[in-house]
């Protein structure tokens, strides 16, 4: 008989926490309904007392979901438990994660107190959260830095308190698979009461060490894991769902099962790397647009006599499906249709008909599209209200030449005009925006992404802005690379607080 892991996701928290990749609640909505059919078990859906958008966020989303649990983060203080618990009042399913750091490092020098004073601490926001909800979650941050035998001290203290749940986070990414293994195991072997609550990981990737931790966890009692869809998270990021997904799925052996629908995994991947305008390495396991590719001639000639020789996953396990309907410039509104409610994307008839339309324009450019450019083209109409839109954009460049760009833009209806020369065609176009948009801006960072190989591909950029003493950041996409960094820097200018 197999045992039942619980995934908990918390992309919509600890992702969301990566520069430049907030989303607002419609695309926080968005996320969770997909993260809901994929078949996570709890979504922690943010961190309400942080700020008002987080708050009207966790609300919605538990109002838009049925099933998973519906999580707020908070910290060891009553008021934090209190928005919290205000915050999930219409989940169906409501828990409260709740915690405090438990490492000597946390202890002495950010609490500047002492491992009995914290040990109150811990069991006092469990006690009160639980006037609120049943189930309740406690992490010990830096547990993994934490010495094992007053972590379980705290461990058994809380579960006493009302704890249903204890999180065991790897928070700085420091633990080797076996340390963080045995950890669990000390805590199962030594917390008498540990079978009144489940154990989860939380581990993060500083080391790259982030899924094999979670797995030693697993394999040593936990029954939960915290994971975020492709990785993503804070620094280098969090274990990865498709990651401890597929390998429970793999490893049969093992006996762990998940709610897992893991043929969704690829569209939901695509999904939220669209949304975050955050690109997916080309080598992540799983879902990256090489995790199936065969360049090697052996192994290609492996695969073509029989594919388990290079392959342990069948594509099609999770979500990726050679076969499907390719959209060109003669595909229907049907065709279209279908392909953005494969990738977890459904909008109304008057939404739909402004897609295709930009839909319709990027087909005559393009020989054919694929899901990243569907992706982007349903996403399209979150720069619809931004005050400064790019109306043209003309630039001369060549080889032995000054290039030259004019430029046209729409400020709140307003329309301003400029041209500027520079050190080839986007410095020339930058420069001339900033004619129009007289601020002293610093290029902090500029990446452009291309989605696949073709030269009428869609390409991606990615900039940040340093304006004002604060960093915005920016994204653009075109199948002209000019017009793509101009829409990244435009739509970093969006974000200022004030532009006149």
């Amino acid at each position: 008989m197999s045992d039942k892991l619980f995934i908990f996701d918390t992309t919509l928290r600890d992702g969301e926490q990566v520069p430049g990749c907030q989303l607002n609640t419609v695309e926080k909505i968005q996320v969770a309904k997909a993260l809901e059919a994929l078949g996570v078990d709890i979504i922690e859906a943010g961190f309400p007392v942080s700020s008002p958008g987080d708050f009207n966020s966790v609300i919605e989303i538990s109002k838009a979901v049925t099933w998973p649990t519906i999580c707020a983060l908070t910290r060891a203080v009553e008021k934090d438990i209190e928005v919290a618990a205000q915050a999930l009042q219409f989940a169906k399913r409501k828990r409260i994660h709740t915690g405090i750091g438990t490492s000597d490092a946390h202890i002495v020098y950010k609490f500047k107190s002492n491992r009995e004073e914290i040990l109150e601490r811990a069991v006092a926001c469990v006690k009160y959260a639980r006037r609120f909800v049943d189930d309740v979650e406690f992490y010990a941050e830096d547990a993994g830095r934490t010495d094992n035998e007053y972590l379980a001290r705290v461990v058994e203290a809380v579960i006493k308190a009302g704890a249903t749940v204890v999180n065991i986070p790897d928070t700085t990414g420091y633990c080797l698979p076996d340390e963080y293994g045995r950890k669990i195991k000390f805590l199962v072997d030594n917390v008498p009461n540990i079978d009144r609550a489940i154990l989860s990981t939380h581990c993060h990737n500083d080391l790259g060490m982030a899924t094999a931790n979670t797995m030693a966890g697993v394999l040593n009692g936990a029954r939960q894991v915290e994971v975020t869809i492709n990785g993503i998270g804070e620094r280098a990021g969090n274990t990865s769902l498709e990651e401890v997904a597929m390998i429970c799925k793999c490893h049969s052996d093992i006996h762990i099962e998940t709610n897992i629908n893991t043929q969704k995994i690829y569209p939901v991947s695509r999904l939220v790397s669209s949304l975050m305008n955050m690109p997916v390495q080309p080598n992540k396991a799983i879902v990256g647009r090489n995790a199936f590719a065969h360049s090697s001639g052996i192994h290609q000639d492996g695969v073509l006599k029989n594919v388990q020789t290079y392959e342990i996953i069948d594509p099609h396990d999770v979500g990726i499906d050679d076969n499907a309907i390719v959209l060109t410039a003669r595909s229907g509104r049907a065709a279209l249709k279908n392909r953005l409610e494969v990738l977890g994307v459904s909008m109304d008839n008057g939404k739909l008909d402004k897609v295709y339309e930009e839909f319709l324009k990027l087909a005559d450019k393009k020989k054919d599209i694929n899901d990243d450019d569907i992706l982007l083209l349903a996403g399209a109409d979150r720069s619809q209200n931004h005050r400064i839109k790019l109306d043209y954009l003309q630039v001369t460049s060549g080889v032995g030449v000054r290039s030259v760009a004019s430029i046209g833009v729409s400020i709140t209806g307003e329309k301003f005009e400029a041209a500027a020369s520079g050190n080839g065609p986007v410095d020339a176009a930058i420069k001339a925006l900033k004619k129009i948009i007289n601020r002293h801006m610093v290029l902090k960072e500029f990446t452009i992404q291309a989605i696949s190989k073709g030269s009428d591909d869609m390409g991606k950029v990615h900039m940040q802005v340093e304006y004002d003493g604060h960093v915005y950041y920016g994204f653009g996409a075109n199948t002209d690379i000019i017009a793509a960094s101009v829409e990244a820097y435009i739509d970093c200018i969006n974000k200022f607080k004030e532009v006149e």
